[in-house]
C-alpha cells in the first residue's frame, strides 16, 4: 500500500472538527446526499433483504430515512465517532422525523469507533457507510470490522474519496510547513485491503464530481462547516500571515470557470459480500458436504 506517512490523520482532531460541525453540518452536506442517491440507486440492482442494517459514519442521520424506506421491515442501527453529531440526528427536522415519531422507535444510535464495532459478530445484513473510511489513516481495521459484524453473504456498500480530491486547493497553499490538505487513499489500494479483511470479489468504480464556489474564502467556509478540516498529524496550524493567504487567494483563481471556481473531488464508490468461510476461527479447513442430484436430503 502507498507510504502510510502521507495518510497519518488525527483521530482526536477528526473527532473535534465533527463534534464542532454538528449543528452546521446539514447546510454544507451537498456532497454527501448526492453520493448518498447514487449509492441508493445501486441497491435497486443488488438483491437483497436484510433483517438489520447499520450506517457506520451516519453523522447527522440523513441516509437513515433513506435506508428504512428501502427496507422498512429491516432494524436499523445508526454509528458515529462524534456524540453532537447523533444528537443533531434527533434534533433536526427531517424526513425521518415524520418516519419515526417521538412515540414510534426509530434507529439505534450507537456513539463507537468504525474500527472497534460493539456489536456481536454476524449480526448485520447490510453495512452501509457513506463517506466514512476517509477520515481513517488505515481503512483495514474498520473494514475488517465491518466483515465480522456482517453476516454470511452480508453487502458492504461504501463511498469514499480519492487522491485527487482537492487538488486544486492543495496546488494552491503553500507546499512548505507540513500537510495543509490530508490525503486520501487510492482505489487500488482500498481495494486490496477489501480483500485483506475478508471480502469477496469488490466491485468499485470511479468518478469526478466538480463542486463550484464563489470565492476562496467560500470554499473554506463550507468545509469548515461539513467538518472536513484538514486532519493531517503533521498539518500547520494555519498558514504563516497574512501574505500567504493574499498569495493562496490568488492562486486558486486560475480554476475559476463561468465566474466560479472549480473544486474536485474524486469519488470512490463500491460494495462488497461477505462469503462463507473456508477455515474455522483456528485455522482448520471448513468442509462442505453437498448432495448429489436426485439424492434426498
Amino acid at each position: 500500500m502507498t507510504d502510510r506517512a502521507g495518510f497519518a490523520l488525527d483521530p482526536r482532531a477528526v473527532r473535534r472538527h465533527f463534534d464542532r460541525a454538528a449543528r452546521s453540518y446539514d447546510q454544507a452536506s451537498l456532497l454527501a446526499r448526492e453520493i448518498a442517491h447514487r449509492m441508493d440507486e445501486r441497491l435497486d440492482y443488488i438483491k437483497l433483504t436484510p433483517t438489520r442494517w447499520l450506517d457506520v459514519g451516519c453523522g447527522t442521520g440523513a441516509d437513515l430515512a433513506r435506508l428504512h424506506q428501502r427496507y422498512p421491515d429491516a432494524q436499523g442501527l445508526a454509528l458515529d465517532l462524534s456524540l453532537p453529531m447523533l444528537q443533531a440526528k434527533h434534533t433536526r427536522p427531517s424526513l425521518l422525523g415524520r418516519l419515526f415519531p417521538r412515540s414510534q422507535a426509530g434507529p439505534s444510535p450507537l456513539c463507537a469507533d468504525a474500527s472497534a464495532l460493539p456489536l456481536e459478530s454476524g449480526c448485520v445484513s447490510l453495512c452501509w457507510s457513506n463517506l466514512m473510511l476517509n477520515w481513517l489513516s488505515d481503512p483495514l481495521p474498520a473494514l475488517t470490522e465491518a466483515h465480522r459484524v456482517l453476516e454470511v453473504d452480508g453487502l458492504l456498500m461504501f463511498s469514499t474519496l480519492g487522491p485527487d480530491t482537492l487538488k486544486e486547493l492543495r496546488a494552491s497553499l503553500p507546499d512548505h510547513g507540513g500537510e495543509r490538505v490530508h490525503r486520501f487513499i487510492d482505489m487500488h489500494d482500498l481495494g486490496d485491503a477489501l480483500v485483506k479483511a475478508g471480502f469477496a470479489d469488490p466491485v468499485m468504480d470511479m468518478e469526478m464530481l466538480t463542486l463550484t464556489y464563489a470565492s476562496f474564502d467560500e470554499l473554506l467556509a463550507d468545509l469548515r462547516l461539513s467538518g472536513c478540516n484538514n486532519a493531517a498529524v503533521g498539518r500547520p496550524r494555519g498558514l504563516s500571515g497574512r501574505r500567504q493567504w493574499e498569495e493562496a487567494r490568488a492562486s486558486i483563481e486560475r480554476y475559476r470557470q463561468d465566474g466560479r471556481i472549480a473544486i474536485s473531488f474524486e469519488v470512490v464508490q463500491g460494495h462488497a459480500w461477505k462469503p462463507a468461510p473456508r477455515t474455522t476461527n483456528d485455522g482448520r479447513a471448513v468442509i462442505r458436504f453437498m448432495n448429489r442430484p436426485g439424492d434426498k436430503a
